[in-house]
């Protein structure tokens, strides 16, 4: 931060307020300190039948590459009206049963993923504006090479190891950059 976004002062400091333990942007001027948070990312695993619907990305990063439709949330909705947005916005498809599946901590990007099992209402999706291409897609049709996020790979995993079980549980995790690669820490499943 350059200038304070309450008084205009460009006397910003990034210290350790006290009575806190972590480093913040403080204002020197008017002492007001600023909190930045993970931002949540919400979407769906929309499934007709046998097959989950993909979006191929128009939009960085990761352009040209599938993934679930998802998205940041909007201030004044909830996670799973972000999701419904999401899948709206970037399939024009429409979902519902929406059950949390998948709740990925990303603390290098400092992003929360919180994925919902959905079903579609009918089979109707044409690509948003965010999207070049959306297709079904049956679990040995899936472009694992070309899937845009290590999100998106484990919650399609998840997904389908629990669908052969027929037992859908709530997976938590963490997905950790070290050595080049994205790698998966298991929390717990519920």
């Amino acid at each position: 931060m350059k200038y304070c976004s309450d008084c205009g002062s460009n006397e910003m400091n990034w210290t350790v307020p006290s009575d806190d333990n972590r480093p913040r942007h403080v204002c020197s001027s008017c002492e007001t300190i600023f909190y930045q948070n993970p931002k949540i990312v919400a979407g769906c695993i929309p499934v007709w039948e046998d097959q989950i619907l993909l979006c191929k990305r128009a939009i960085e990063p990761r352009h040209g590459y599938w993934t679930l439709p998802a998205g940041f949330m909007e201030n004044a909705e909830t996670t799973f009206e972000a999701a419904e947005r999401e899948t709206r916005e970037e399939a024009n498809a429409e979902v519902e049963n929406l059950d949390l599946f998948t709740v990925l901590n990303i603390p290098h990007t400092s992003q929360v993923y919180m994925m919902f099992r959905s079903q579609l209402r009918s089979p109707d999706f044409s690509p948003g504006v965010e999207s070049l291409e959306c297709k079904m897609f049956r679990e040995h049709e899936i472009p694992w090479r070309d899937l845009a996020f290590p999100t998106i790979v484990h919650t399609l995993k998840f997904f389908f190891e629990d669908r052969k079980q027929n037992d859908f549980k709530l997976h938590a995790g963490d997905i950790v950059w070290g050595d080049g690669r994205a790698e998966y820490f298991h929390r717990r499943d519920v």
